[in-house]
């Protein structure tokens, strides 16, 4: 199942195995069953301190367990990790095995401290860029607490129980039994959902912080990229995100990026994690920023107010909070999200196999959705508000050549519909002659543009009638102090390479406002 390039690979990092490890199958007469059997006869191949056991002792076939040889720590597989949980095996292999987490020394202890039995389970997919996140966070966390277990499961080989517990979005995860959290997580955010004291913890360690000559708000291609310039100029800075790589975390594939044909949303933003990491750079991740103070007089300290009641200040800002998917606001469209109504087509397409959904939006991101979702779903109706789709020529012949689509035009969704447990079909109204119809359906993926997130700053500084930040050509707002990148910005296109340039401007205009402030205002704290 391995080419030889990643067996060579896979040969070197299981080389760091400390501790004997065994792969303990759960098998059946399949064809996944038989998949996985090769898949962990090539791994135990690479590395004399790798066994393979058949034990068939767990209900989920195919599955397997990682087990430590000789204890009870151990991690398991309910189905072939290949594809985006590659990695997540990987790893769960090395930390089996003994070799160290990278993860913070603090964040360690706090998992080691974490007093109670849980046993997780969570619902991913092959093709969602958001899983291995959470995979990874909760495998680490059953390897260095043994009263914590953890089973990841591809809700591609289970539909019975995807369908039994109508898992309608990855990753999904359960505690004991029951729903604990839905979407993109990271190890600080599952330990801070168990750890009831950890917020009050984290927000009284930010009290103390000093104040940033440059202090970044958004952790996107725009902030990264403020940061690093800032950084380079030796000079006092801070970034606070709220999830450190925002937007970008979502996109599945990014082929325009110069320079660079081919990648992966997570993997850039791990790219530009560890890039500001690189520099002198406070990276404060995982705050959410309420408020912002500008200040009293020019060269005086900004405030920016954390959810956690902290208060971070700085000479000067640089917002870059980017965006986030547009909601329908229709009824039903939030008590049915995560049970029909989702947002990502890569990551919960998979689980609406040989079932009937919809795409909103007849942009590049609906059509491409829709292109996407044709592939796995029986069919796709995909509804557009103007006349005409508004995606790339190539796109809508594409579409328009598969069998298992119809395009709605002029249409205008008034409804999601469902049975008080998931979604069962929408109405949309035909623009043309005001009549109302209802489609009978499973799913609606929303693809319907970007919205800024500058709620919190509406009555801090200058916004457009679309809630965009207004700027002008070297990133300043309309207070003295304060600047902004990205697609939270009236910049006219909403590309990473754009954020990323718009973020170093933002940069270099706040590094040429602090060196020409009067040397009083510079000296003052």
């Amino acid at each position: 199942m391995l080419d030889a390039n990643l067996t060579q690979q896979l040969r070197t990092y299981l080389a760091n195995i400390r501790e004997p490890i065994e792969l303990v199958a759960s098998l059946d007469d399949g064809a996944k069953s038989r998949e996985l059997a090769g898949l962990l006869d090539e791994i135990a191949a690479l590395s004399d301190k790798i066994a393979v056991i058949r034990a068939d002792d767990d209900m989920r076939r195919p599955s397997f367990l990682i087990r430590r040889a000789g204890t009870d720590i151990g991690v398991r597989f309910a189905g072939i990790p290949l594809g985006h949980e590659f990695t997540s095996l990987v790893l769960a292999l090395l930390q089996v095995g003994g070799h160290p987490s990278k993860a913070a020394q603090e964040v360690i202890e706090q998992v080691r401290a974490l007093d109670g039995d849980y046993e997780f389970e969570t619902y991913f997919s092959l093709t969602c860029q958001n899983c291995p996140d959470v995979v990874q966070a909760l495998n680490l966390m059953a390897v260095l607490n043994p009263r914590i277990r953890h089973t990841a499961i591809d809700g591609g080989l289970f539909p019975g129980e995807v369908e039994e517990r109508q898992i309608m979005a990855v990753p999904s995860i359960y505690l004991n039994g029951e729903p604990f959290a839905s979407g993109r997580m990271e190890l600080e955010q599952v330990v801070a959902k168990l750890d009831s004291g950890a917020a009050a913890r984290a927000a009284e360690k930010l009290r103390h912080k000093a104040p940033f000559e440059v202090l970044v708000v958004g952790g996107g291609p725009a902030g990264a990229a403020a940061a690093i310039y800032a950084a380079r100029k030796g000079i006092r800075t801070g970034v606070v995100a709220e999830r450190f790589g925002g937007q970008v975390l979502d996109t599945m594939a990014i082929e325009n990026f110069v320079s660079v044909p081919h990648t992966e949303g997570p993997k850039l933003a791990a790219q530009l994690e560890q890039h500001v990491k690189d520099y002198d750079v406070d990276l404060m991740n995982l705050q959410r920023a309420e408020k912002l103070v500008p200040a009293s007089h020019e060269g005086g300290l900004h405030e920016v107010v954390l959810a956690g009641g902290a208060v971070l200040k700085a000479r000067t800002v640089i917002l870059s909070t980017g965006a986030r998917w547009r909601q329908m606001n229709v009824p039903g469209e939030a008590e049915y999200r995560n049970k029909g109504v989702t947002y990502c087509p890569h990551c919960d397409g998979p689980l609406f196999k040989g079932k009937r959904v919809a795409v909103i939006g007849g942009g590049n991101s609906g059509v491409e959705a829709a292109i996407d979702l044709a592939g796995v779903v029986a069919h796709v109706t995909l509804i557009e508000f103007d006349k005409d789709l508004r995606a790339d020529a190539v796109l809508q012949r594409k579409l328009a050549s598969l069998p298992n689509v119809r395009i709605i035009t002029s249409a205008l969704t008034t409804k999601v519909v469902g049975d008080g447990q998931k979604v069962t079909g929408l109405v949309y109204k035909d623009r043309n002659h005001d009549q109302e119809h209802e489609v009978q359906l499973e799913g609606v993926f929303v693809q319907i543009g970007l919205v800024p997130n500058t709620e919190w700053i509406k009555d801090a500084i200058a916004l457009t009638d679309r809630g965009e930040i207004e700027i002008d050509a070297r990133g300043e707002t309309s207070q003295p102090g304060i600047f902004a990148a990205g697609d939270a910005t009236t910049v006219p296109y909403k590309q990473i390479v754009i954020a990323m340039g718009a973020g170093s401007t933002a940069a270099l205009a706040a590094f040429d406002y602090l060196i020409r402030l009067p040397l009083e205002e510079q000296m003052a704290a």
